[in-house]
């Protein structure tokens, strides 16, 4: 199994927000959420990474978090309708642009449990200062130009790095703010979620901490174990091919009607008296 759309499953609703940052299992959680749950989880990245059409998911993010935070309630009622709207027939959320929402989302689910995917904070650091060193949001921007949903990301991240700032007073830019981000999102699940709805939980673990914490069976199946980086990273591969071979077609179309313009151009110009016609 591995990164992939989930369509809504009619009459499913959120029973579990997911709390941990991206990089902590979250694809592994999602996966076994699903299992124990019986609907779809929204693993937010597959949502809108993995190159859907359907554009209704990163867009309604965006438009949920660049006002962050919202000016009046009227404000906060708008996204919060937009953010139920989108979660309907869901039985989870997780990943970011989920995981930077857990106040909001707890208005709108009051009845969820938030669990908090965790990870050795040093191994989660180094894992989110690969994705920080190698992200370039602007010239990802325009390799995805031509594919749908993830050609919004450059403004997806500016709406969260900007929710990063408003939540926990940094960004990740070096090994030492990455570790206190870690520590600032837990500390800020703790200030905002009650002692009794809170978890944490480690995919390493399996399924008998998980079942317990939702009060469900242990299933007669293997815990799903899913490697979070080399899926996410083989479909961004797989997207970036995809885009660079319909920027080769543009440009090749682009210049084949230069050409031709030109060849059009220099043969009217070959025939006497014709070039000062046109």
């Amino acid at each position: 199994m591995a990164v992939a759309f989930q369509p809504p499953k009619p009459g499913c609703k959120v029973q579990v927000i997911g709390g941990g940052l991206p990089r902590t299992g979250t694809n592994s959680f999602c996966a076994a959420l699903s299992i124990l749950l019986d609907g779809p989880a929204y693993h937010a990245g597959a949502q809108y990474g993995t190159g859907t059409t359907d554009e209704t998911h990163i867009l309604t993010l965006i438009d949920v978090t660049k006002n962050f935070p919202y000016q009046t309630a009227d404000d906060k009622r708008r996204a919060l309708a937009k953010l139920e709207s989108l979660l309907d027939g869901y039985v989870a959320t997780s990943d970011s642009g989920m995981s930077q929402l857990v106040p909001e989302l707890m208005e709108i689910y009051p009845d969820a449990k938030v669990i908090c995917t965790t990870r050795d904070r040093d191994s989660w650091a180094k894992s989110m200062m690969m994705i920080v060193e190698a992200s370039q949001p602007r010239l990802a921007g325009f390799i995805f130009f031509w594919i749908p949903s993830v050609r919004h990301l450059p403004a997806l991240v500016d709406s969260l790095t900007n929710i990063h700032l408003q939540r926990y007073g940094l960004i990740i830019e070096s090994p030492e703010t990455a570790l206190e981000t870690y520590d600032r999102h837990h500390r800020h699940l703790e200030e905002v979620v009650p002692k009794d709805k809170l978890v944490y939980y480690s995919v390493k673990d399996g399924w008998e901490p998980l079942c317990k914490a939702l009060g469900k069976p242990i299933p007669d199946v293997p815990f799903p174990r899913l490697n979070d980086a080399g899926d996410v990273e083989k479909v961004f591969k797989d997207l970036a091919v995809k885009g660079l071979m319909r920027w080769a077609i543009v440009f090749a179309i682009t210049s084949g009607f230069a050409a031709l313009g030109y060849a059009v151009w220099t043969g009217r110009a070959a025939v006497p008296g014709l070039r000062a016609s046109v």
